[in-house]
Parts: structure tokens; C-alpha cells; sequence
């Protein structure tokens, strides 16, 4: 399965959002069942970013998510993501 977070900030909340992710990614790659991680910037509208994650499955997402490194690390990359689904699984 894969997730895909989009996040809305421009200039220095954007700044930060981006120094924030890479410890948000280590924490999520101690968790079980991660696969890898992708971060960036949209090339039509520089106040979009994206994370897309990949994992073994939905149980393996969710354990992770709720792991209480990866509360602390996510806390100042969350607090920018829009709301809207983002889980997929592959048909």
C-alpha cells in the first residue's frame, strides 16, 4: 500500500516543513513493515509538497503512524497537511 500526504506552506513555513521531514522519515524507517518514503515540492505551485510513503500493508501503516517517535518527529510536518484521504491500496 502507499499514502500520499499533500501539505500546503509558503516561505518559511515552508522552509521548516522542509527540514522537519527528513527526521520524520528516519522514525518511519525504524518502523516494521516500511518500505520507503518520497518528499517534494510541486513543480506548478511552489506551496504544495507531497510525501509519499510505501508499506507492506494497511496494519503495517498504522502501527507506524501511531508509534510515539513518529508522533514527535510528525507534529511540525502534520501540522501543515491538508485534509483529505491519502491511504491506497493497489487493486
Amino acid at each position: 500500500m502507499f499514502a500520499v500526504t499533500r501539505f500546503r506552506a509558503a516561505g518559511a513555513d515552508g522552509d521548516a516543513l522542509a527540514a522537519a521531514v527528513p527526521a520524520l522519515l528516519e522514525a518511519l524507517g525504524a518502523a516494521p513493515g516500511f518500505r520507503s518514503g518520497d518528499f517534494g515540492r510541486s513543480t506548478d505551485d511552489p506551496e504544495m509538497w507531497a510525501l509519499v510513503t510505501r508499506w507492506d500493508g494497511v496494519g503495517a501503516y498504522r502501527r507506524g503512524l501511531s508509534a510515539a517517535a513518529v508522533k514527535i518527529a510528525g507534529a511540525p510536518v502534520w501540522v501543515h497537511a491538508l485534509d483529505e484521504p491519502g491511504a491506497y491500496v493497489r487493486e
